[in-house]
Formats: C-alpha cells, sequence, structure tokens
C-alpha cells in the first residue's frame, strides 16, 4: 500500500487479490467510488492494484478497505520484510503462485489425458469397473485444483455477484455432476431419461488448461513489471559519508539532507546534490537515454544513481529517500502502469454485464436444446461450452498489459509519461508548439562570438569584460564570466565595481577604468562604435545580444551573448515536420529575436511576443480550428499552457511545475524524444488495438458456435475442451502480444515510424500469422470432434427383461 498528497486530497494504491477478469475490475470500481469522499477509482487488473483519490477528511482507508471487501475480495497488506537474496514478500508470494499454478495444471493435464485414453481409445475395458475410478479421479482434481474456482465463486457469491471463476465453476460442475449422477445411480438415470455418457475428462482437461493459461499469464505478467524492478535495481545500496572529519560507509537510507558525500571512480551516486569538490564525468544514461557521460564541476547537480566514469568527488545531499529524481521516476511509471486508456473504460463496463448474461444465455440455451433438441446430453454439452468459453479474462488483459510494457519501455528511453490517456493520446497529435527559452533554446545565456578591435586580442577583451562582470548578477555578464573561466584566464580583481540599470557595468580594473554593456552606456560616456554598428546589428539579427567593451574611452570590441539552441533542436524539427506534423514556436520574446532562433531551428511558424499569461490561450487558438496540440515548454509560466494542451509534455531539465502539469516528461531534455514516444504510442496502440480484437473477436464469433446455432445447418458443436483450450489461448496470447513492446527500440528517422523496417514487420505479422493458425488449428479440431462420425463410442444404458441394468457400448455411426 502506497500513500501520497495531492492538494487537499489523498492518492493511495491498494494491493488487490483475487480479481480474475475485467468484470472484477468494474464491479471494485463501482464500490469504492459509492464511498463518501472517493472522487476516483481505478483498478488495474494487470498490477492487481487500486488506485484511489479521496478526501481524507470525509473517509478513511479503513472505509476503503471494507468497500474492496464489501465488493467480494481482499486488500493485501504492504509487504514489510524482505525474503532472502533481496526479495520481497510479494514477489515470493508470487512464485508461490505461479509453483502452484503450475503443478495443479501439469497434474490436471496428466489425469485428463489418461482419462481420455481410457474413454477413447478402443481398449475393451469393461466401464462398470473403470467408471468409479474415472469419478474418484476427477474428483480429486476437480476438488483440489479447481478449488480455487469454487472459493473465489463462493466469495462473488455471498456479495452477490458473478465472476469468471462463477462460469468455471458452473460449467465444470454440470460436467462433473452429471457423469456422477449417472455413474452412482445410474437406473435412476435412465429412468429419468439422462444417458449413460461420462463427462469427467471433460471437466478435468477444462480445469488443467484454464490453470495452465493463468500460470501463463502469471508468468508473462511478471515479466511487465520488468521496467520498475530495474530501475529500483538501479538505486545504490550504501553512501560514503563525511562526518566529524571521517569517511565512513553507510546504507543510502541513512543519509540526510545536507551530508557531504564522497564518490569514486565506478561508484554509483547515492543520492541527488550539488557538487562541492572535484570535477567528474558521470553516466546519466539510466537518467536521460544518452549513453555519452556528461562532464560536472564544483555547482553542478549530481542525480542519484547515475555512474561516476573518472574522477572522485563530493557533493552535499540535497534530495534524499523518497525526494530523489529516482524515487520520482519510479512514482511516475507506477502511476502510468496503474491508469487506464479511454480504450479501455468500454471493455471494463462490457465486462462489468458480461457474466450474469453468459449465465442467463446458457441456462435459456440449455432449455431451449433440452426441449427442442436431440437429447438431454446434448443440452448439458451446450451449456458446459457457453460458460466456458464466454471468460472475459482476455477483455480486462489487453489494454492494461500493453500500457504496463510500454510506459516501462518508454522510461528506459528517458521518456515519462503520466497514464494511459497519455499514452494514447500522443499518437493523435497534429500540432507541436515548442517554448523557446529552455526547450528549443539551452535556456541560459552563452558567448557565441567575440569581435575585438584593432591592436586588441580575443584574450585581453573577454579578460577585461570578465573582470568586470564579476560583481555583477545580470545573466548576461554571468555568461561571460563563465566562458572566460571555461577558457581557464586569469581574472584580475576589479575595483569601484558600479552597475547603470539597463545599460550596464563600470569598474576599475588594473587602473583602467572599464565599461561593459549596450550603445547606450556607451554614448552616455562619449565613446562611439565606428566599424562595430553592422556588426552588431548582424549579431541581433542572429538573436544575440551585443555587449560591447571599452577601457579608459577607447572602444576594445563586441562580445556576443545568446541563449544558444540545444545543438539537437533543428534535427527534432525536422523529424517532427517527416512526420507530418505541424511545428510553431512560441515565446515572449521580441519578433526579431524569435524569427532568428526560429530561422536556425528550421521553424516557419513563429508567435512571438506572447505574454506568459497568453500561451494557453494561444493553444487554445490553436485547438478551436480542429488541431490536437501538443505544448512542449520547460518553465512555471508554461504550466498553464502545459495543461490546456491534449498533450503536454514538459523538459525534464526544467521547472516541478512544469512537469507537474505535464502529461510526457523528457528526462535530459533531447526533443528527439518527442519522435520516439509518439513511435512507441502509436507502437502500443496497435498492440491494445489487437488486443481487444482478439478479445472481442473470439467471444462474438466462439459464442454462438457454443450455443449450438450452426448445429442445424452443419452439425456443428463447440466441445467444451476445445472452448477451455481456445478460451486460455486467449489470455495467453494478449499478454504475450503485449510483450512485443519489450523488444521497441528508438526509430533512427521518421521513415522508420511511417515505413518500419522489414525485419519488424516480419516479426510482427509473423506473430499475429502464430495466433491465427493457432486458432485455425483450434477451429479445425473443434470441426472434426463435432462431426457425429469422428464421435467416440459412449457407454449407454439399457434396461434388459429381467428389469436390471447392463452397459452396452452403442456407436453412434451404426
Amino acid at each position: 500500500m502506497t500513500t501520497r498528497i495531492d492538494g487537499p486530497l489523498q492518492i493511495i494504491s491498494l494491493d488487490v487479490e483475487g480479481m480474475t477478469c475485467a468484470s472484477c475490475v468494474n464491479r471494485i470500481e463501482r464500490f469504492v467510488n459509492k464511498v463518501d469522499g472517493v472522487s476516483l477509482a481505478s483498478v488495474n487488473l494487470a498490477t492487481e492494484k487500486a488506485t484511489i483519490r479521496f478526501d481524507p477528511a470525509r473517509t478513511s482507508v479503513g472505509e476503503l478497505t471494507s468497500a474492496v471487501n464489501a465488493a467480494g475480495y481482499e486488500v493485501r497488506e504492504a509487504p514489510a520484510a524482505v525474503v532472502g537474496d533481496g526479495v520481497d514478500a510479494h514477489e515470493a508470494a508470487r512464485e508461490r503462485e505461479i509453483g502452484d499454478l503450475r503443478r495443479k495444471s501439469l497434474v490436471s493435464l496428466a489425469a485428463g489425458l489418461a482419462m481420455m485414453a481410457v474413454m477413447y481409445l478402443p481398449l475393451s475395458l469393461d466401464m462398470t469397473l473403470v467408471a468409479p475410478l474415472l469419478l474418484i479421479t476427477a474428483a480429486v482434481v476437480q476438488f483440489w485444483a479447481g478449488a480455487v474456482f469454487y472459493r473465489a465463486a463462493w466469495t462473488a457469491a455471498r456479495h452477490g455477484s458473478t465472476n469468471m471463476n462463477t462460469l468455471v465453476a458452473v460449467g465444470t460442475s454440470v460436467a462433473f455432476g452429471y457423469s456422477a449422477f449417472v455413474t452412482l445411480w445410474p437406473t435412476l438415470a435412465m429412468a429419468w431419461g439422462f444417458p449413460y455418457q461420462l463427462y469427467y475428462e471433460t471437466a478435468v482437461i477444462i480445469i488443467a488448461l484454464i490453470l495452465m493459461g493463468r500460470w501463463l499469464e502469471v508468468r508473462a505478467k511478471k515479466h511487465t513489471a520488468g521496467a520498475i524492478k530495474a530501475l529500483m535495481g538501479l538505486q545504490a545500496r550504501t553512501a560514503r559519508v563525511l562526518r566529524d572529519g571521517a569517511e565512513m560507509d553507510v546504507p543510502v537510507e541513512q543519509v540526510v539532507v545536507g551530508d557531504l558525500v564522497r564518490v569514486r571512480p565506478g561508484e554509483k551516486v547515492p543520492v541527488d546534490g550539488v557538487m562541492v569538490e572535484g570535477r567528474s564525468a558521470l553516466d546519466e544514461s539510466m537518467l536521460t537515454g544518452e549513453s555519452l557521460p556528461v562532464e560536472k564541476s564544483i555547482g553542478d547537480e549530481v542525480i542519484g544513481a547515475t555512474l561516476n566514469k573518472t574522477g572522485s568527488f563530493v557533493f552535499r545531499a540535497a534530495r534524499v529517500g523518497s525526494d530523489t529524481a529516482l524515487a520520482q521516476i519510479v512514482r511516475l511509471v507506477e502511476d502510468a502502469q496503474g491508469s487506464k486508456a479511454p480504450m479501455q473504460r468500454l471493455a471494463d463496463q462490457v465486462a462489468g454485464i458480461f457474466v450474469p448474461i453468459v449465465l442467463v444465455v446458457a441456462a435459456l440455451t440449455a432449455a431451449g436444446w433440452f426441449i427442442f433438441g436431440p437429447s438431454p446430453v446434448f443440452a448439458v454439452t451446450v451449456a458446459i461450452g457457453v460458460l466456458i468459453i464466454a471468460c472475459p479474462c482476455a477483455l480486462g488483459l489487453a489494454t492494461p498489459t500493453a500500457i504496463m510494457v510500454g510506459t516501462g519501455k518508454a522510461a528506459e528511453h528517458g521518456i515519462l509519461i503520466r497514464g494511459g490517456e497519455a499514452l494514447e493520446q500522443a499518437r493523435r497529435i497534429d500540432t507541436v508548439v515548442l517554448d523557446k527559452t529552455g526547450t528549443l533554446t539551452r535556456g541560459r545565456p552563452a558567448v557565441t562570438r567575440i569581435a575585438p578591435t584593432g591592436g586588441t586580442s580575443e584574450t585581453e577583451l573577454l579578460t577585461l569584460a570578465a573582470a568586470a562582470e564579476v560583481g555583477s548578477e545580470h545573466p548576461l555578464g554571468q555568461a561571460i564570466l563563465v566562458h572566460a573561466r571555461e577558457l581557464e584566464l586569469g581574472v584580475p580583481a576589479a575595483t569601484d565595481f558600479d552597475a547603470v540599470p539597463g545599460r550596464g557595468i563600470r569598474a576599475r580594473i588594473d587602473g583602467r577604468a572599464v565599461a561593459v554593456g549596450n550603445r547606450a552606456l556607451l554614448e552616455a560616456d562619449g565613446i562611439g562604435i565606428g566599424d562595430l554598428a553592422a556588426a552588431a546589428d548582424e549579431l541581433s539579427a542572429d538573436g544575440a545580444t551585443p555587449m560591447f567593451v571599452a577601457a579608459d574611452g577607447r572602444l576594445l570590441g563586441v562580445i556576443a551573448v545568446a541563449d544558444t539552441l540545444r545543438p539537437e533542436s533543428s534535427r527534432a524539427v525536422a523529424e517532427l515536420e517527416a512526420l507530418g506534423l505541424e511545428v510553431w514556436m512560441l515565446t515572449g520574446d521580441n519578433r526579431l529575436t524569435a524569427e532568428a532562433v526560429a530561422r536556425q531551428a528550421g521553424i516557419s511558424r513563429v508567435l512571438a511576443e506572447v505574454q506568459p499569461g497568453r500561451k494557453a490561450e494561444t493553444v487554445r487558438e490553436l485547438q478551436a480550428k480542429g488541431r490536437k496540440v501538443a505544448m512542449v515548454g520547460d518553465g512555471i509560466n508554461d504550466a498553464p499552457a502545459l495543461a490546456q494542451a491534449d498533450l503536454g509534455i514538459a523538459i525534464g531539465t526544467g521547472t516541478d511545475v512544469a512537469m507537474a502539469a505535464s502529461d510526457v516528461t523528457l528526462i535530459g531534455g533531447d526533443l528527439r524524444t518527442i519522435v520516439t514516444a509518439i513511435a512507441l504510442s502509436r507502437k502500443t496502440v496497435g498492440v491494445i488495438k489487437q488486443g481487444l480484437f482478439w478479445a472481442f473477436g473470439y467471444n462474438v464469433v466462439l459464442i454462438p458456435v457454443a450455443m449450438g446455432l450452426l448445429y442445424p445447418f452443419f452439425g456443428i458443436l463447440l466441445n467444451p475442451v476445445l472452448a477451455a483450450a481456445a478460451m486460455a489461448m486467449s489470455s495467453v496470447s494478449v499478454v504475450t502480444n503485449a510483450l512485443r513492446l519489450r523488444s521497441f527500440r528508438a526509430p533512427e528517422s521518421p521513415e522508420q515510424i511511417l515505413h518500419p523496417p522489414l525485419a519488424e514487420r516480419v516479426r510482427e505479422y509473423g506473430y499475429l500469422a502464430g495466433i491465427a493458425v493457432v486458432a485455425v488449428v483450434v477451429g479445425g479440431a473443434a470441426l472434426f470432434l463435432a462431426n457425429p462420425a469422428h464421435q467416440p463410442p459412449q457407454p449407454m444404458p439399457d434396461r434388459d427383461q429381467m428389469g436390471s441394468v447392463r452397459l452396452v457400448v452403442e456407436d453412434p455411426r451404426e
């Protein structure tokens, strides 16, 4: 159980036991949503979690747990201990469940196959002797391996509900009960008109196949959670802290904010912080997906779980425990995997009423065939087939399994997707609006050009300007100072510092009167800019700010400072447009600067001089024209526009407010990952559609066949054993189809999205073709066994002249 605060509301995630199909999901949501104070309840079958947003002033966790219990399910307590080798209790329980399902399914399958051999092969066995043995064997399977269905069905029944367990329990009980009745009381059965026909193997094989399907399904679902497990595994276990003048190794949980922590080459950074000593290169690929190490020096931020590649350094812990970047990423991925896509809501609504309808249909069908059909046995066969084939397991798994794998895969590529709705929405986007500062550009000024006049070197010009700017807090001045330090220039001390608001600064350096600022500052000092005027105008046209430098009344040159374009921005824009998307740039800067940056990025649509409060309105205007808009930004002033857009995308290097308002966060800030997000969205939604098509299609096609609608015309009736096989295969195929997303790779070009490589298409179509082949084989077997010519001989009762019962074998082919 996990809890966190969302403004005045609280969000809690409960682990729910006992869910088996989409109807379970619908029922729990209905019960929890009725609790006063609950604003939203979302249940996920794949993760077996219920995420609830509620007002703690109006309800409590105990009441929410009671609501889940009232629906017929149990809330599992969060594991407080670890069970050897770092495996938590929940994971250990999952392993035990897998082992139990495997054991029971294999034993049941072996028993069922043995029964089929005894009953169908021409072994000339006396059925009066064999039938009791079959009864005992079937009873063991029915009430040992099948006990899980009875317990779950009874729990649901006590709460006035039904689910897939109800269908299986009723279906197999009918088969077993009929067989036991004619075995134990053959005379009474004959008197009532019930033929001596045994269905032991049907009940046993149905239980075996459903348990086997559930075993394979649980195994596959375990793999879908691999992203969370991999993220958790990135965390360092210990940290080397400096306390009281000594270094000591402590568990990472004991690191507190303000601790000084030393990291040596090859070690992981244990928590988030700021470097205070040394320099190094860190591998941040776990965070950004970028494989190249990032240079870090004093004052730079370091992120927990990143790998130190070269030098040793000391940093001050700033965020620990659940506040670290890694913990937040894990939480976002967990939330996304537990969320629902809009597609799933329809499936849940259908499944909520599906099981009761199936029970009614099975009863009516059995009654109809009992009255008008060839025999009571036929009615029993039809009822069992309808009950078994109609389980909505696949319906509940199609969407959440794909979302689990898709959002986990996105995290591996440095993309945090808030939920299923965002994942589904990304493929619909046709317009991308990019904020300029911090999104297309680096978000911090940098020196782009140094142009000295005759007799002055670049080094002298930059040294004097940097020395003058030491006392300045202006971003442009800081950019000059940082550039000088990067070049390792010696910066002399300055005196008589004087900041002139809106113009620049003056200072005295080594006895020289130095002025650094705009044209207005030099004109006030009576210094002309002469030949540099044309160069300054050219720099301004390119989006840079010219900073003039003068000493002792003489102009020494100009330094251009600009918020430079990110190196990947122009390529990202080209890739977005290659996908057919309309790209806009939105900024509050003046039009001259905005158009200069837009030219460099390759953007032709520019919205300049837009006030922060108008950004959301601008997005709304584009939406009013029928556009599906994705807004990409990084600052607090972008948050309203991010919330207004159909898809809000925040740059991970930006503010927490922007990330909170967004649907997608690009951890590393690389705009090219927008293309990856769109590609993954399209791929995931495609897998969801395939799963829903299979789940709906298999029910729509096979339920009428199981009802016997084809029997009057073609003599075709679905064998209950094949119904169980088809039902199990449906669930397994949906989960394994979703697992194909684990092989997703970021596209190298938009062309790969629009026209996937041949190898990828072969893999996808090959898998779908495999499902189709299996379906054809199962269908062919059903048609084969439905033909009376291929039915096995069945023992039938006959009364002799003495009034006693003797068993004979009557072949329907005669």
